[in-house]
């Protein structure tokens, strides 16, 4: 890289970071707070309303992120966008993941981390939403609650959306998978669908505040493939699943 283009890269990171940061926190206060208090007090089905609504919110953030930083490009198997009850399960690179899949599909839930749902309005949304915490131990009535619940949300074309490795990868390598994900499917007997997230990681740096904007950066979200679900109190079978998704993964990032 050019001498003059080190020396202006990091300001252009600094102010397209905090356009992206402005509209996070003030592009939802102004345009999409009050729509999760109409959808509170007046939608028929609250979970619902709230989850298509944090859906068009990440929609949005990411149409911003386009447009403030050209260089940045988002490719989605089209195959993604008509999945339905389903568990998709996917790698992790970056806190920019979570968002993206929301973006992806209207109806959908995922597991976050516990303390977040003591977080300020973000811990409403997130509770109302039907999102379930990790934190199994303080939520344990929540989460009791939300997975006797998941069958029927899967059956009515919901997704519930998991990265089974917890938290980021730093190398990009898939790193040991929890068995969440895999139980909550072959207990309501639904698809594990796999998909892949490459270069979320080259736009926001686990570890990094500002956005990494100046080089060209695609983005890609692939459907890997569908795995069926096996039988639920199977540990053999169950461990099979999760080295086959496994091996899906990194035959596809290879």
């Amino acid at each position: 890289m050019p001498v003059y283009q080190r020396l202006i890269k990091p300001a252009v990171d600094l102010v397209i970071t905090l356009l992206l940061w402005a509209y996070f926190i003030f592009g939802y206060l102004l345009f999409f707070s009050p729509l999760f208090v109409t959808a509170f007090f007046f939608s028929r089905n609250r979970e619902s309303s709230f989850q298509r609504l944090l859906h068009g919110y990440c929609r949005s953030f990411f149409f911003f992120m386009r447009l403030v930083n050209p260089r940045l490009s988002i490719r989605v198997h089209p195959d993604i966008f008509s999945l339905k009850s389903s568990v998709v399960v996917c790698n992790h690179l970056s806190y920019l993941d979570p968002l993206l899949l929301t973006s992806l599909f209207k109806n959908q839930k995922t597991i976050v981390k516990g303390s977040l749902f003591g977080v300020p309005i973000f811990g409403w949304i997130l509770k109302t939403s039907g999102y379930i915490p990790s934190d199994s131990d303080t939520y344990s009535t929540l989460v009791t609650e939300r997975l006797e619940k998941m069958g029927n949300f899967l059956a009515g074309g919901g997704i519930l959306f998991v990265f089974p490795e917890g938290t980021r990868s730093r190398d990009g390598r898939i790193g040991r998978m929890h068995k969440g994900a895999f139980r909550i499917a072959n207990r309501w007997r639904a698809p594990l669908e796999v998909l892949t997230i490459e270069n979320s990681h080259r736009i926001f740096q686990p570890g990094k505040f500002l956005f990494n904007t100046w080089v060209p950066t695609t983005i890609r979200i692939d459907r890997v493939g569908r795995v069926a679900p096996v039988g639920e109190n199977n540990g053999e079978a169950l461990a099979e699943q999760m080295d086959l998704v496994r091996s899906m993964m990194e035959n596809r990032l290879s």
